[in-house]
């Protein structure tokens, strides 16, 4: 069911290709081999690079459960598969895949980029699509297909990953408990910008983490 809605979401991607950017969501290194989650994240950016369907690629994530930031991490071996420096770019404050939408969109908008989707694993998708859908933002949907994917070569790059870590690192689970990274996952964390509430009911319910229109710095 997930493979099958993630081929319909993906073929309605494709009809707004070529986007200005895609947004990928990090996930946890270790520092020794690349996760599953990654391999597949990251060779799903690099297709979807070659393929034309997108002319940047946003890396997304900061060091969460280890040293390293996981969106410097991705672009080091994007980069590492053909990518090219130039078209890579990394956000590297989100610690949950909300987060990592959102503040994306925005590093997107500030790059002036206009076109804009969401590209990552079947199962994350399925529940940024209602994140994304809540919120009304203009952010597409590119989902790894698995059969695209299980006829690629998904070799792991060589690739040097020392500048990544972050000093001091806490991981977040030290530093926050499980009811407040909950909290994060669904999105209470977000500081949001007031033109991207759309509706009244959010604007009134997020005022005191809301950063509104006109504002110095906006």
């Amino acid at each position: 069911m997930l493979n099958n809605a993630s081929e319909r979401a993906y073929k309605n991607g494709l009809k707004n290709q070529p986007y200005d950017a895609v947004i990928i969501p990090g996930f946890p290194y270790n520092g020794d081999k690349w996760d599953m989650i990654l391999q597949m994240r990251i060779h799903w950016a690099h297709y979807l690079y070659t393929k034309g369907y997108t002319k940047n690629i946003i890396f997304s994530g900061a060091a969460v459960a280890t040293p390293y930031i996981e969106s410097k991490v991705m672009a080091e071996y994007a980069h590492a598969l053909g990518v090219p420096r130039e078209r890579i770019f990394t956000e590297e404050k989100a610690q949950h895949s909300t987060e990592n939408v959102y503040y994306s969109y925005r590093m997107a908008k500030g790059l002036g980029f206009s076109k804009i989707a969401l590209a990552t694993d079947p199962v994350q998708t399925t529940y940024m699509q209602r994140f994304i859908k809540r919120y009304e933002l203009p952010v597409g949907l590119l989902p790894v297909i698995v059969d695209t994917l299980s006829v690629l070569n998904l070799y792991e790059p060589k690739t040097n990953t020392e500048n990544c870590k972050q000093e001091n690192f806490v991981k977040l689970s030290d530093k926050e408990n499980f009811f407040k990274r909950f909290r994060g996952t669904m999105g209470k964390n977000i500081v949001w910008y007031e033109e991207d509430l759309k509706q009244s009911k959010f604007r009134r319910k997020y005022k005191d983490r809301m950063i509104p229109s006109g504002a110095a710095g906006h």
